[in-house]
Order: structure tokens, then sequence, then C-alpha cells
């Protein structure tokens, strides 16, 4: 047992007996590293040489061979049963056909900070939860905004600055159940590919990253198959096959649910527990050989309905909400001639959200200095939300080799009638932790009711060449343009790259380029601060930009082991934020308070930031990244990765230049899967991490509260008063985060987790049947995402003392999932 421990925690040989074979590529010859190669549960990698060695199964099962940038191929089980070395040759998935005689490069311009990631990595990463930002967040260069949820900050950009594109069409909402999960369900995946930066002019209005989503197909070589899989979050059932009186078409249907809500619903409590309920639908059909449609259509419905009783009088909330997203898409990818190929793809798409919260909540972040409970107060959310996007969209890329074929020119645009509405009203308290009144999470600089519709289009062109002119290097220039109506104006964005091998297995990689992100509500999806938008054209807003500066240098070693370091630089300019207050903003704000000259010291008398937007926030981010992994090779018994970032993020605004509320400098992980015989598998992920920046608490101020029984007998009912307890009439206090001078100006504690996971097949890696226990946070240490002040009696005191506690942290969670096959 210490011997398999012992391999599981290094990069150690292993043997296998069984067929062997090579995969290629089918223009070129040349082999193909990295290509997937699966029988059933099944699955090695190919090697730096495209060698594999397997067990199939002859007679039993077919060989299924995958890779980035290829259609995926079959090796029917007759064809495996005769024995011998095998030769897989996959076609590039620009030449799309067997028949199309296209040219493929020795090799591709791929920019630099672009990681594969396989459904299986999601699938099996310990403490992913079949969620693949979680698996994500630990690749280089990459960071999670919260522990307990999904949203991710590249390198130095935020969350609402990454696109993601699933079948070439974009989503705006990639999460579900408040972002404990993700949209995407990894049976259905054939692969997620993050670009970290450095991405082409086929994709833009972000200034950050690009995760592609491409999903597989259904099964052609059954009628029917499947599997059902019972996880932390969520159950799900997936069925697939060849579609009935077709050869050439496949569908796929799955359903998630999570079930947690219905147990505890049946037994322990009687309100709608937080839950969601999706289902997706692929349809893949040939249409004669030149022609290939899918069909597809996403439903995704959640809510909660819920009441809880506190402990203290008057406390207790009721919360509300339902989401629902939809999308609809028809792609079909064609080829022209000999040379072009066509990819089209029109979408529907649809979200929206509705919140409610309303009551009274003891936070401890409100108190007199009475001994006894009469001095706590309580904080009084009350407020409802409604937020929807939706999206009618339509792309068209179109790719061709000219010539002798030594350049391929792409050519494309995209169309998007954006159509959204927002609007809150907030009735109670503010939330005292949002420092930055624009927080979503209710800052102060919210106003009181806003209500917004806007129909608007947002367009996108682009040209791109890639040239080879030596068989190992590829040169790749482009332009594109950006064009928002809201605002009225547009964007030109160059962008060029570089790959260059240097030998068979050392590879250099460049890019750089200029890219743009126009203002929209449809990116309030995953922003953390709200802007009102409805005078962008007036006032006069542009697109905010960003220049990257990429350089990588990658060599793969022999046993499927591949190194990579990587060097970043982003500047970033025109940035859209929510501008101070002016003066007499200001004092009119502060006219509401009508508190007596000893406590005029307790005003929040710093200008606060508003929502109406302005190009006032410049920043930069720089460093560098280390990574090194081992695929599934055919004789690896480990896999994973060791990844070490170190990273500096900064922004400009408001007069100070401060680290960037994602700044994280220095981030290591390690991913790693280790087979411990023929039915076991061990997995860990280990990440540790210097803390965010957080804004600390300055002080106290005295509460305010409106004058609602006009106490002073002045008439005006909405002025705010003092706040007093209800025994001794004690001043009531809260933390004072002063203003914009103090944001960002502590540190949250070093991040450290583990978790780990154990997967059973009880008849072998073959069978029908896994069983997986998986521990987030094994070692059950607080990892604080923020610190919740709380005020506590001061015997020697006029007032409270603060105290700050941890608060948070994903504990520590066992769970136990069943997979079964069909």
């Amino acid at each position: 047992m210490i011997q398999r421990l012992g391999s599981f925690l290094l990069f150690v040989l292993g043997t296998s007996t069984g067929s062997n074979g090579t995969v290629v590529d089918a223009a070129s010859g040349q082999p193909v590293a990295g290509a997937r190669v699966r029988v059933e549960a099944i699955e090695v990698v190919t090697d730096a040489a495209g060698r594999f060695r397997i067990d199939p199964l002859p007679g039993q099962a077919p060989l299924e061979v995958s890779a980035p940038g290829y259609l995926p191929e079959r090796v029917a089980p007759e064809d495996l049963a005769r024995g011998g070395s095998l030769e897989i040759a996959l076609v590039p998935e620009r030449s799309w056909r067997e028949d199309v005689s296209v040219t493929a490069p020795a090799v591709a311009a791929e920019a630099p900070s672009t990681e594969a990631v396989g459904p299986d990595r999601v699938l099996d990463a310990a403490g992913a939860a079949d969620n693949v930002f979680r698996v994500l967040r630990s690749l280089p260069g990459v960071t999670a905004t919260q522990d307990v949820g999904s949203r991710l900050s590249v390198r130095g950009g935020g969350p609402d600055q990454n696109l993601t594109v699933v079948d070439g069409v974009e989503l705006h909402n990639p999460y579900r159940l408040f972002g404990l999960t993700s949209a995407f369900n990894p049976e259905t995946v054939e692969r997620f590919t993050l670009t970290a930066g450095g991405f082409g002019v086929k994709h833009g209005d972000r200034l950050s990253s690009l995760l592609v989503v491409e999903n597989r197909a259904g099964r052609r070589d059954r009628a029917l198959a499947g599997s059902a899989t019972v996880s932390l979050t969520d159950a799900n059932v997936l069925s697939e096959g060849r579609l009935p009186g077709v050869s050439e078409a496949s569908w796929l249907a799955t359903v998630r649910r999570t079930y947690f809500d219905l147990v505890a619903e049946r037994f322990f409590v009687d309100d709608d527990l937080p839950g969601f309920l999706d289902g997706q639908f692929i349809m893949d059909m040939d249409m004669g050989r030149a022609h290939r449609v899918r069909i597809q259509g996403l439903r995704s419905r959640e809510d909660a309905d819920a009441s809880v009783e506190g402990y203290y009088q008057g406390e207790g909330t009721d919360f509300k909400s339902a989401s629902w997203n939809d999308l609809v898409s028809l792609r079909v990818l064609s080829t022209l001639g000999s040379r072009a190929h066509l990819a089209t793809t029109a979408a529907w798409s649809r979200g929206r959200e509705a919140v409610a919260l309303s009551g009274g909540i003891h936070t401890g972040m409100r108190r007199s200095n009475a001994p006894d409970d009469a001095g706590i107060g309580l904080e009084r959310p009350d407020f409802d939300r409604t937020f929807g996007v939706r999206d009618l969209s339509l792309r068209q890329d179109l790719a061709f080799q000219p010539g002798a074929g030594r350049h391929t020119l792409e050519v494309g645009y995209e169309l998007h009638a954006l159509r959204a509405d927002v609007a809150f009203e907030i009735r109670g308290d503010r939330n005292p932790l949002a420092a930055n009144g624009t927080s979503v999470l209710g800052g102060a600089g919210l106003p009181d009711a806003f209500d917004s519709r806007s129909s608007s289009s947002r367009n996108g062109v682009w040209l791109q060449d890639t040239v080879r002119p030596l068989r190992h290097l590829a040169l790749e220039a482009g332009l594109r343009f950006d064009h928002s109506r809201l605002t009225g104006t547009g964007s030109w964005q160059p962008r060029v790259g570089a790959t260059c091998e240097i030998g068979a297995n050392t590879r250099l990689r460049a890019a750089a380029g200029a890219y743009s992100q126009s203002p929209g509500y449809e990116k309030l999806y995953q922003g953390d601060y709200f802007l009102d938008l409805g005078s962008a054209r007036a006032l006069g807003l542009r697109h905010e930009r960003a220049g990257h500066v990429l350089l990588g240098l990658e060599r793969r070693f022999r046993g499927g082991l591949v190194a990579r370091i990587e060097a970043f630089y982003r500047r970033f300019d025109g940035l859209v934020l929510g501008r101070l207050e002016s003066d007499a903003e200001r004092l009119r704000r502060l006219a509401r308070y009508d508190f007596p000259p000893e406590l005029r010291d307790s005003l929040p008398a710093e200008p606060t930031i508003t929502t109406t937007p302005d190009e006032l926030g410049r920043g930069r981010s720089y460093g560098w990244d280390v990574y090194l992994a081992r695929d599934a090779a055919p004789d690896a018994r480990v896999t994973g990765w060791i990844a070490y970032t170190y990273g500096v993020a900064s922004r400009t605004a408001y007069g100070r230049t401060a680290p960037f509320e994602y700044d994280r400098r220095h981030a290591a992980s390690l991913v790693a899967r280790g087979r411990m015989g023929a039915k076991l598998d061990l997995a860990l992920t280990a990440r540790l991490a210097t803390g965010f920046p957080r804004t600390p608490p300055v002080g106290l101020r005295v509460a305010a509260v409106p004058d609602a029984l006009d106490q002073d007998g002045d008439g005006d009912r909405a002025e705010l008063v003092p706040e007093r307890d209800g025994g001794a009439g004690l001043l009531v206090y809260q933390p004072d985060y002063g203003g914009v001078s103090n944001l960002g100006t502590d540190r949250l504690p070093l991040f450290a987790r583990v978790d780990l996971r154990a997967s059973f097949w009880p008849r072998g890696r073959r069978g029908r049947w896994e069983v997986f226990v998986d521990v987030m946070n094994v070692l059950a240490r607080r990892n604080p995402e923020f610190f919740r002040p709380e005020l506590v009696h001061d015997p020697a005191g006029d007032r409270p003392r603060l105290a700050e506690h941890p608060s948070g942290s994903v504990p520590f969670l066992p769970s136990l999932g069943v997979r079964f096959r069909f």
C-alpha cells in the first residue's frame, strides 16, 4: 500500500499489454500528440510520436479517437480483432470530410495559453463536483473569485471579461444554482478549451479570456446507450444513439436535477429550497457528403421559496428566486469545393432571473453597547430585482486555402440582436459589507428604484491570414472590428501570433494584439457592479480596451510529459466604472441626515461611487507561469499537472493606483490521478495561493434609520436619524468602511485547500458501475472569502468593540456518488 501511495504522488512508469498503434494527421501524415484513444471506460493519450497502447477488448467495443482540431474517428471491433499495429488518420476539422483535399499545416499557429480539458478530467478531478470551472481554476493564470462559486478571474481580468462560446454560440450565463455548479454537463461535452489570453480575431467583445465548449454528437454505432449519475449537487440521466432509420445521424438527450431539495422538502422542511432542472437535446446529421447539420436545445429552470425564523425578536427572512435559461441553435458545417469550409450558426437564447429578499437578520454588525440582547440590532434588507437578456444571433465563418495552400484565409461576421431589461427596488438597509457603492450585493450607491429596458445590437467582422513560410513556422495576422449600437461606437483590433517548432518536441509561441469590450447589460451575469447604461450613448462611452503580449515555450518529453513556461503582459484602458459623487450630489445625500452636532462625525461624508458610468479606469497585469503536465499516456499510472503563477494586477481610478480586487501574487496547484489497481483510482487536487485584497473597516459610526414616527416633530418622515436600541435607548453602531481611499488596503490570509477522491469499479473499469467518494477540503482548513465584522459589548467604553471573523469558507464536505452506464 505504501508503494502504491508513493506512485500516486510521483510520475512513474507502468506497463501494459494489448493493441498498439499510431495516430496521424490524415493530410500531412504527421503524428498527432495528445490524441485521446478510448474503449468504453479505458482511455489513454498518444505520446509525442502519436503512439498509444491499449487493450480494446476486440470484438466487443469500438475504439474512439479524438483530438483538439480534428474530427473524431471510430475503429470498428472487427477491425481491431485483426490484430497488428494500427494507424489511425484524423481529419482536421477545417477540412471536414475525408473526400476534401485541404493541405494541413505541418505546424498550426495556436495561441499561447491554450489548454484543452477533456470531460474525463472534469468527471474525475477531486473536488470538482462535475463542474468544469472548478477544474479550470487549477490551471496557470486562472483563479476563482470565490471558493464556493464558479466565476473566474484570468490573468488580472474580471469575471465579466471572460467569453464563453458553446458550439459557436455566445453563452451569457454559464452558471447554475447561484454559481455552485455550471451550465455544462460533462457527459455531453467533447472538450473544453480555455485560452487565457492572446486569442485570435474570430472571437471578441471580451478583454480577458476565451472558453470554447464543444458538445459531442450522440453515438452512431448503437441504437441506444447512456448513463445515469448521482453526484454531490445533482443527478443526471443521459441517453443517446443512432437516429432510427438514418445511419448518418445521431441523437443525444440528457436531464439533470438537484435532489437534495426534494429530500429535504419531503422529510425536513416545508419550504422550496434552491434547486434546478435542466434538459439538453442534440441531433447531429450528415446531409450528403458535404454538409453536417446540428440542432441543439437547452432548457433550464431554477427556483426557491423559503422562510427562515430567527432567534431574536423580529428576526426572520423570506427569500424567493426564480431563474430560467433557454437556448436553441442550428449549426450547418459545409465544404465548398476542395479548399473551403463554411460554418453557419443561428441561435436564439434568453435568460431571466427574479430575486426577492425581506426580513430582519442578525449579522452581528449592528448593536449598541448594552450588555444584554437589548443592544442587538437587526439588518433589515428589503428588495426585489428582475433581470433578463434575450439574444438573437447569427454567425458565419469561412476558411479557405488559395493557390498552393501556404495561406489559410478566414473571414467571418457575427450579429447579435439584444434585448435587456433590469428593474429593482431597494426599500430596506444596504449591505454594510459592500464597500463599493455600485456593488450588485446592495451597495449604498445604488438608486432606491431602477427600471430600464433597452434594445440594441452588437456586431463584429474579422479577417485572418495564417501563412507558413517554413514547414516549422506558422504566422498569423488578423484584424477585427466590433460595433455596438448601445454606445454608437466601434473598435478596430489588430492581432498577430506566431508558432515555431524547434526540433521535434519543442515549440515557441508568441501573440500580441488589441482587444475591446462594449458596455452591455448582458455582462451583468458575471459582473460585480451595476451601472446605469441607459444613457451610454449620451455620455459618450466607448469600448473598454486592452492590449495583450504573450510569449511561451513548450517542450514534450517521453512518457507524455509536457513542460511549459509563459510570460504575459496586459494593459487596460478606458475601463467603464461608476463615477464619484459630485459635491452637489454628496451634499444632497447628506442633507437627509438629521443628526445632532455631536454625532456629525458619524455621517458617511466621503464621496460614494455612483451608478453613472464613466471611462475613468485603467490598469495593467503582468507575470509568468510554469505548467508541468502528464497526459494519460499508455504507460502512465499517474496523470495530472502542476502549475505555478506569479502575477501582479493593478487598477488606477479615483486618483489612486491600487491592487486589483482579484490580484493574486502567488498561486500553485497540483491535480493528480493515479491507478491503484484494476478497480481503484485515487485523485488529489491541492491549491495554495496568497490572498486577495480586501477592504477593512476603519472604525464605527452611528447607524441611521428613517424617522418613520417623526420623533422630532418636523414632519419629515423620510429623514435619517440616529438609531437607538429598544432598551435604554443607547446609540446603535455599525462598521465604517471609509471612502475610496480605503478600498483594497488589506489582504485576505493564505489560501490552502486539499480535495481527495476515490473511484471504484466493482467489476473493473470495463464494468457498468462506478462508485466514487469525494471529500472537499479534507484538512478542514478555513479559507475566508471575507471577514464578517461583529460588534460586541465593551464594558470599559461607551460604544461596542469591533471584532472580525473569517467567513465564507468551504467546509470539510464528503459526498458519495454512483455512475451507471448502459
